[in-house]
């Protein structure tokens, strides 16, 4: 019944990767956890006596219903315990407890590129976009980016013609944001996989479409910046893939990517792109 113990784990406020991993440690296993004693739990740094109790008031028999319900709705659940979670997500001190979902992740995915950028592009940022998702993607490289509109959109779009992609949602898997893009998901489910940390019924909050934001670098070997604005959310994306150890690559042209070219992200250049080279850099 691990699964349903990991899926227990999420739903408690407070407990997120770093937390989780000094519990793991502590007391062996997820099943262990469960059966530990308050006066233990609350042993764990940042474990309050609130946290442990509901820890231990935890419904797992109502939780292994959820499980079937998710099947039932072709939703998988990877925990840190499945083989099948990706090792790029697996080995950061944030990663998410569990991951919701839909299609197939592949190891071959590991080899990935995120490819983001703003909700409003202009036209030759949107077909630079699908180029080089479509280029990469044919090259043997996922795409991975966050089911926006706008760039990732078009990145999405370029991968599904010549191979694999991956929307990582800021909101539940049974919540597809934004509206416009449910037909691409389910485009994407079948060249690839859309996936979410969140509980599957979760509404997109600002909050959690910044932290969807690691988890697509995460996923990620190099992450590119096709064009933002100085407070984009891309900036963020960049931002946490340099803290992972990522490539950042950015296009000139915009103020979020000259700032990030100033702050040392490798400049690629529009008309100059050696898609043969970039891919090889990246993996």
């Amino acid at each position: 019944m691990s699964d349903a113990h990991w899926l227990a784990l999420t739903t408690i406020s407070g407990i997120g990767g770093v937390t989780a991993r000094k519990m793991i440690d502590r007391f062996g296993d997820i099943e262990a956890i469960f059966a530990a004693k308050v006066k233990e739990l609350v042993e764990i740094p940042r474990v309050t006596e609130v946290m442990a109790q509901q820890i231990l008031a935890a419904s797992i028999e109502q939780l292994e219903s959820e499980l079937l319900s998710l099947s039932e709705d072709g939703i998988d659940l990877l925990t840190w315990d499945d083989s099948r979670y990706p090792q790029s997500l697996a080995f950061l001190p944030d990663a998410p407890l569990v991951l919701f979902i839909r299609g197939l992740i592949k190891n071959t995915d590991e080899q990935a590129v995120a490819i983001v950028g703003t909700r409003e592009p202009s036209r030759s940022a949107i077909e630079l976009a699908m180029t080089l998702g479509r280029e990469l993607a044919s090259r043997g490289l996922t795409v991975v980016s966050g089911l926006a509109l706008g760039i990732d959109t078009a990145a999405h779009r370029g991968a599904i013609e010549s191979g694999r992609t991956l929307g990582v949602l800021g909101s539940g898997i049974r919540f597809i944001h934004p509206k416009e893009n449910i037909e691409l998901a389910e485009e994407i489910i079948s060249r690839g996989a859309i996936l979410s940390e969140l509980p599957p019924n979760s509404p997109p909050r600002g909050q959690s479409l910044m932290a969807r934001d690691r988890v697509i670098s995460g996923l990620s070997k190099a992450v590119i910046v096709i064009e933002a604005g100085e407070k984009s959310g891309s900036l963020d994306t960049a931002a946490k893939a340099k803290k992972q150890g990522r490539l950042v690559y950015a296009l000139p042209g915009s103020p979020g990517t000259d700032q990030l070219i100033a702050g040392g992200a490798l400049r690629l250049d529009a008309t100059l792109i050696d898609f043969d080279k970039l891919a090889k850099d990246i993996r």
